[in-house]
């Protein structure tokens, strides 16, 4: 039986492996991905579901409470600002894991944890900006695809 395990210790004394978890996890806030080994996936997981569960509350205790433990301001901000907005209707999943492989050097497993929707964000950025390049071309008198 593994009764009271706990969490994963990741081969680090407690202060290296809190500092860890919290880097990771505003990582992934701000970069919307992260690309890691799998032990630290999984164990970063749960705790950008709980910065996000924070975000759909949006009070003033749930900004303190996300800001103790993100590094940075501008994540804080974005947290609440876009990403408690974006998954505002969904009850929960907010992340996915997508094991990569081996890595090269040593040979430990590779996952990408990203955000669930966060490739959609940026199809849509990257749409958008095709479209501006079309309207400004075709604004400018060339039609798209002609020499410059």
């Amino acid at each position: 039986m593994r009764h009271r395990f706990g969490n994963a210790k990741l081969k680090r004394d407690v202060g290296a492996r809190n500092s860890l978890l919290k880097n990771l996890t505003t990582s992934v806030v701000l970069e919307e991905r992260v690309i890691t080994t799998v032990p630290k996936a999984k164990a970063i997981q749960p705790l950008v579901d709980k910065m996000i569960t924070l975000a759909k509350r949006d009070t003033l205790h749930a900004r303190r409470q996300a800001a103790a433990f993100l590094t940075t301001p501008a994540s804080v901000q974005k947290l609440f600002d876009t990403l408690g907005a974006r998954f505002g209707q969904r009850p929960g999943g907010y992340t996915r894991i997508t094991r990569l492989g081996p890595r090269k050097g040593d040979g430990a497993e590779l996952a990408m944890l990203e955000l669930v929707g966060s490739e959609l964000v940026k199809r849509a950025a990257e749409r958008a900006k095709r479209k501006e390049e079309r309207l400004k071309a075709q604004q400018e008198g060339l039609e798209p695809g002609e020499g410059e």
